[in-house]
C-alpha cells in the first residue's frame, strides 16, 4: 500500500501532486510573484498542515522581517465580494484540520510575531479534554508526535481558547472530512502496510456515528474512493460480505495470510460475491448538506461566533457541494482542484478560491527572496 493524499480510483484531477502542479504551471495559474514579479492587487493565501518549530518559524520570521501582516476571513470576504483590498504586504495563513500543533506550536509563534491565522476545523473528529496541554511557551514539545497520534487534533478547550483570544479564526473543514467508496469494483483489501495510508484518506464505513476504516481490519475490501464533496455517488457495499472476508483472513493467519502465494486468488474469489447499492441523488444531496450544517452548528455553538467560510477537504468540490454551500449562506470556499489563479483577487468565484502551499511564502518580495526556487 502506498501513501496517497487521495486514494487510487479517484479521477486524476482530484489526486493533486506533481502532475496537477505541472498543469497549473502550463496554464499560467501560478501568480507572478513566484517568478520575481510584484504581488499586485492579489491576496496571497498559503496553507499548512502538520507544523513544527523548525518548519514554521523560518516562514513566519521571513514574513515579519519583510514587513508582511496577516488578515483573516472577513478581509478575504471583502476582497472577493466588494473589491476592498486589505493593503500591500498582506497575506492569509491557513492551517487545515486544526491539528494539535496549532495549539502546541503555531499559536505561540503567531503571538511572538504579532500574526493571526485561519484554521479549518473538523468538529466531528475532535474531542474534549480536562486540561490545556503545555505549549512551546512552557518548554520543548513533540508536535510531530502529537500530529500523528491516534487523535491528532487540537482539543475543544484549546480551540475555544484560541478563538476567544483572537489569534485564530476558526472556520469549517466539514463535519467529518470523509472519503467515500464510489464504485462496486474491489481494487484491493486492507493488508499489512495500510497503516501508512494517511488516516484522513481512510474511507467512511459506517454512519451515526461516523466510523472510518482502520488498519487492523485485515481483509476488508477497498473500492475506488472520492471525497464526499465531489460529485461521486456513494457505494454502499454489503457489510456482512466484507465482514466474512475479514473473518476468512483472520481464520487463515491474519497478517501471515498475505504471505501465502495464493492469497490474491482467494481474495478474488471471495470479493466476486460482494454486492451493494449506490446512493440516490436525494441521499447524496442530503448527506453533503448535512455535513456542512453539522459542522457549522457545532462550531458556532462551541465558539459563540458565526462560521461562514469553508475549505473543501483535499481541495475537491462538485456541483452538488457548491449548491449546498450557496443555500447555506457560505461566503467563501477554498477548492484547489479547479481552474483559476493560485491567489485571490476581486471577482474570483467565491466558491472556487485557490491557495498556495506554505513553501511558496519565501517567493514573496523581500530580503532573502526565493523566486522561481519554490515551484517544485
Amino acid at each position: 500500500m502506498s501513501i496517497r493524499r487521495v486514494p487510487a480510483g479517484s479521477p486524476r484531477d482530484e489526486r493533486g501532486g506533481r502532475l496537477l502542479g505541472l498543469a497549473d504551471l502550463a496554464a499560467g495559474r501560478y501568480p507572478g510573484f513566484l517568478f520575481g514579479l510584484p504581488v499586485g492587487r492579489q491576496l496571497p493565501v498559503f496553507h499548512f498542515h502538520e507544523s513544527t518549530v523548525a518548519s514554521i518559524d523560518p516562514t513566519l520570521r521571513y514574513l515579519a522581517e519583510n514587513g508582511y501582516r496577516t488578515v483573516l476571513s472577513d478581509a478575504l470576504d471583502r476582497l472577493v465580494h466588494d473589491g476592498v483590498h486589505p493593503g500591500p504586504r498582506r497575506v492569509l495563513l491557513c492551517f487545515d484540520d486544526a491539528l494539535a500543533s496549532l495549539w502546541l506550536v503555531v499559536a505561540p509563534l503567531l503571538r511572538r510575531y504579532g500574526f493571526q491565522a485561519v484554521t479549518y476545523a473538523v468538529p466531528g473528529r475532535m474531542r474534549d479534554a480536562e486540561t490545556l496541554r503545555p505549549t512551546i511557551d512552557n518548554g520543548p514539545v513533540d508536535a510531530a508526535a502529537a500530529d500523528s497520534a491516534e487523535n491528532p487534533f487540537a482539543t475543544w478547550p484549546e480551540l475555544i481558547a484560541l478563538s476567544n483570544e483572537g489569534v485564530i479564526d476558526v472556520q469549517s473543514h466539514s463535519f467529518t472530512h470523509a472519503m467515500i467508496f464510489v464504485d462496486r469494483q474491489v481494487i484491493d483489501v486492507v493488508r499489512p502496510g495500510y497503516e501508512r495510508e494517511h488516516f484522513m484518506n481512510r474511507p467512511l464505513v459506517a454512519d451515526a456515528p461516523a466510523r472510518f476504516l482502520t488498519p487492523d481490519r485485515l481483509g476488508y475490501p477497498l473500492f475506488p474512493c472520492r471525497s464526499r464533496f465531489s460529485d461521486g455517488r456513494r457505494f454502499y457495499h454489503d457489510a456482512s460480505a466484507a465482514e466474512r472476508l475479514e473473518a476468512h483472513v483472520a481464520a487463515h493467519g491474519g497478517a501471515a495470510f498475505f504471505e501465502r502465494p495464493d492469497w490474491q486468488a482467494q481474495i478474488r474469489a471471495l470479493t466476486e460475491t460482494i454486492d451493494g447499492r449506490f446512493e440516490t441523488d436525494e441521499e447524496r444531496q442530503t448527506a453533503i448538506t448535512e455535513e456542512w450544517i453539522a459542522a457549522r452548528d457545532v462550531l458556532e455553538a462551541r465558539l459563540g461566533r458565526p462560521v461562514r467560510h469553508v475549505c473543501l477537504p483535499w481541495g475537491i468540490t462538485g456541483r452538488h457541494t457548491r449548491e449546498a454551500l450557496q443555500r447555506l449562506g457560505v461566503r467563501t470556499a477554498f477548492a484547489n482542484r479547479r481552474a483559476g489563479r493560485l491567489a485571490v483577487a476581486h471577482g474570483d468565484d467565491p466558491f472556487f478560491l485557490r491557495r498556495l502551499e506554505s513553501r511558496h511564502v519565501r517567493a514573496l518580495p523581500g530580503r532573502g527572496r526565493r523566486a522561481f526556487r519554490t515551484l517544485f
